[in-house]
């Protein structure tokens, strides 16, 4: 069962209707969110950005400061670490998400590489960390929302410190006036509403780390850090659906499915779709890769003739060889579930006139 204070989740954050993989851009308003804590109240006019820690040249850069700086775009993919736990058994009660925690963006900003050379990080520097305006409670713990990466992963090409979204300034739920885009990660990795940034010499130890966005069997397992994407397809469910279940109808006839995939490991190469339940698998057309972290579309031509209930369902592969698994991997936080998307359909039978 699912609990108020998860609908309660549910009612604050929201994902993207699976309709809208039609979009090779999401829409800001249809892109997924997840927020921890509040939305902050920023001023624009008086927020600014620290550069600290174990720096030669620490900095203070106001929202001007940096858009007078040499802009860099990214198209890039982000998905939460928990699409998918509503799918996996026994239950875990958390942000109830189902597949829709999803979208793709066009981010422009500054390169965090250009920052961190100027603000010359010393010899003894090992992570970044990366704290945000959001404030709450953890565990009874009052905390920043914080997060950190390696300095070779902060050094990265793409890594952007992001002002605007799809061409326009962020919304205040995406991160107003800034918010960190660590390409092929998870969501939990793009820290929004950023205020400062640490260099440490010493790996971060902050709950975002040590507590939360684990891999863990058990309770007591220490578990390893959870970061990039692992691949994922889903589809555009075909037809018209029911109110309340979503189950899907579409007229007897050719049946054109399409959708996107990405994977934060390496390009896809590969999507198969299968119409009998993952019994037999067809290769799907894919579109040409636009953004190495952007989704790739596919496309699938499926001869629904005869009527009845089927179960459609498509995997992913990438570059580097990893593929979906049919069947959910259970972990204690519901990270990375990207068990094959399921869509059930009925063809119907053609009316006579």
């Amino acid at each position: 069962m699912i609990s108020q204070d998860e609908l309660q989740l549910a009612a604050r954050n929201h994902g993207m209707p699976l309709e809208a993989l039609r979009y090779p851009i999401t829409p800001a308003g249809l892109h997924y969110l997840l927020i921890h804590y509040d939305i902050p109240d920023v001023d624009a006019g008086r927020w600014a950005l620290s550069v600290e820690g174990r720096v030669a040249r620490p900095l203070t850069l106001t929202l001007a400061d940096l858009r007078e700086r040499p802009a860099h775009e990214v198209t890039s993919t982000m998905e939460c670490a928990g699409n998918g736990r509503a799918l996996l058994a026994p239950h875990i009660v958390s942000q109830p998400w189902l597949l829709e925690a999803v979208g793709n963006a066009a981010w422009k900003g500054v390169p965090l590489r250009a920052i961190l050379e100027e603000a010359e990080p010393l010899d003894d520097a090992v992570e970044v960390v990366f704290i945000g305006l959001d404030r709450g409670f953890e565990k009874g713990v009052e905390q920043s929302y914080q997060r950190s990466l390696g300095l070779d992963v902060a050094l990265t090409d793409d890594v952007l410190l992001a002002y605007e979204m799809n061409g326009a300034p962020l919304l205040p739920q995406h991160g107003f006036p800034l918010r960190l885009l660590v390409p092929g990660w998870y969501g939990m990795t793009n820290v929004k509403w950023l205020a400062g940034i640490t260099v440490v010499a010493e790996p971060f130890e902050g709950y975002q780390h040590t507590a939360a966005y684990r891999y863990r069997d058990n309770e007591e397992d220490e578990g390893s850090p959870v970061t990039r994407m692992p691949p994922r397809a889903l589809m555009v469910p075909p037809g018209i659906p029911d109110f309340n279940t979503r189950a899907r109808t579409v007229p007897a006839g050719p049946c054109a499915l399409q959708g996107r995939a990405w994977s934060g490991w390496a390009p896809v190469t590969r999507v198969e779709v299968s119409t009998d339940g993952g019994e037999t698998w067809g290769d799907a057309e894919l579109e040409p890769l636009d953004s190495r972290w952007g989704w790739r579309g596919w496309a699938f031509e499926w001869a629904a003739d005869e009527p009845g209930e089927y179960v459609l369902c498509c995997r992913a592969e990438d570059e580097a060889g990893n593929v979906q698994p049919l069947e959910p991997i259970w972990n204690v936080g519901g990270y990375s579930n990207n068990a094959v998307q399921r869509v059930y359909v009925a063809v119907a039978a053609e009316q006579k006139a």
